[in-house]
Parts: structure tokens; sequence; C-alpha cells
């Protein structure tokens, strides 16, 4: 088997299985572990894998702090907003996560009719400033200021208190096994706890996200109703996503 081969092979196990154990991997491909422990770090080398102990695991995508962040505000990222904000009906009770994706949702939400929008992020509130239509709830908490969210137990008990009809999550990393995931435990927990709250939650999924890890679990990929994503990827990414019965919208 060609090297060039043998990693592509590596590269399917890890978007399939979220880790690869390089024993494993060297019985099943006959060979020894040295010579896979060799490919496995000529990939991390190329940034293709995250190396650790006896094995890999996907690339974390890396976390620059939110004032960097914010100033990034690609089309994609506008396009998966504009098609989430046009899910909002008259009269629902819309929860916004942090982050930049979910801020071109609140620079896009209707302004024809009335719906309120719960946040923990003074960021995301502050886009709303001079929506004419959207009523604003702010959830307060300790400032987790990577993200410019709320979080702790002061969050956690008044996000109890309402039910919202759709969570649109933001999320670090995306992963068919691994699940949803971010870099900060923290606002992991809020983030579950938001979702366990709403009717439904969608998460927006730009192409670096995806089949990537992040060190914080948040929930699994089943427990979402729909994913945002370009209609540029790849089909192929896809369908391990489809196969959890998530509803996925191209946009």
């Amino acid at each position: 088997m060609l090297t060039s081969q043998r990693k592509s092979l590596i590269l399917d196990m890890l978007r399939r299985e979220g880790q690869v154990v390089a024993k494993r991997v060297a019985g099943e491909f006959s060979l020894s572990e040295d010579t896979i422990r060799r490919d496995l770090r000529e990939m991390a080398a190329e940034g293709l894998l995250k190396r650790v102990h006896g094995g890999a695991l996907p690339v974390s995508p890396d976390l620059p702090d939110f004032s960097t962040r914010r100033t990034i505000s690609s089309a994609a990222k506008q396009r998966l907003g504009a098609a989430a904000a046009a899910m909002v009906r008259p009269g629902q009770l819309i929860f916004l996560d942090g982050g930049t994706s979910t801020a071109e949702i609140a620079r896009a939400l209707p302004r024809s009719f009335a719906f309120t929008v719960a946040t923990h992020s003074p960021t995301i509130a502050a886009e709303l400033e001079h929506h004419p239509t959207a009523e604003v709830i702010l959830i307060g908490g300790r400032l987790y200021k990577h993200s410019m969210v709320a979080v702790g137990a002061a969050s956690i008990g008044q996000i109890s208190l309402i039910r919202p009809d759709i969570f649109f999550l933001g999320v670090t990393a995306i992963h068919p096994s691994r699940g949803l995931s971010t870099g900060d435990l923290e606002e992991a927990a809020v983030k579950r706890h938001i979702a366990s709250q709403a009717a439904e939650t969608h998460v927006l999924v730009t192409a670096e996200k995806l089949d990537a890890s992040s060190p914080c679990t948040i929930m699994p990929v089943s427990d979402l109703a729909g994913m945002i994503v370009p209609a540029e990827l790849d089909e192929q990414r896809l369908s391990a996503y489809r196969a959890l019965g998530v509803n996925i919208v191209e946009v």
C-alpha cells in the first residue's frame, strides 16, 4: 500500500470514529506500529491531525479571542446567518448563543413582525439595540471574556426560567462521533443547558468546524434538530451527519 493511500485511509478512519489508535491501525494494515506512528507524525506536521499518546485525534480549530474573530465576517457566515434568521416566526422566543456566526443571525433577523431574543452575550444584545420589533432578554452571570458570554450558576439559573422555541447554538467544532464541542468547560455546560430548555437546537457550521473536535463536549450531534452549512461542502462530508437524523440546510 502506498503511503498516500495509507494516509487517506487514516483520515477516513479519523472522520468516521473521531480517533485513531496506532496499534489497531497497524494490525488492520498488517504493518508495524513504527510505520503508522511515522505516518501520524508526518500528518500532524502537515496540520491534518493532532498527535496524542497511542494515536491521533482530529485537529482542534484555533481559538482566537473574540475581538479578533468579530473582525472576520465571511460571505459564507452571512449566508448561513440569513438562512437561520429566515426560520424565525412571529411571537417566537429564540435564544442566540454568542459568537460571530450568531452575530450574523442577529443582523439578518426579520423586521416586519415581533418576537423575543434571549441571549447570554452582551455583544449579541448590542447588535439588536436598534432592531424595531425584537424584545431582548439579556442573561447575566460571570463574563467569559474569550467568547463574551455569561457563564456559571447565575446564568444557568436564569436560563432555567425560559423555554426557547429555537436555540441557535455556536460551536468551535462538530464531529459525527465526538459530538459538538467548544474550548471551555463552563461555556460548554451553559450551551448544553440552553439546548435542554429549547424546543429545538440548530447550529451554523462553516467548513473549518466540520469533522473537528475541541476539548469540551457540549452534546451529541443526534440531539440537533438541524445544521445550516455552506452549499459548497462535499456531500461525502455530510453523509455521516445525515445518517444521525439531522436535517441539513445547504445555503
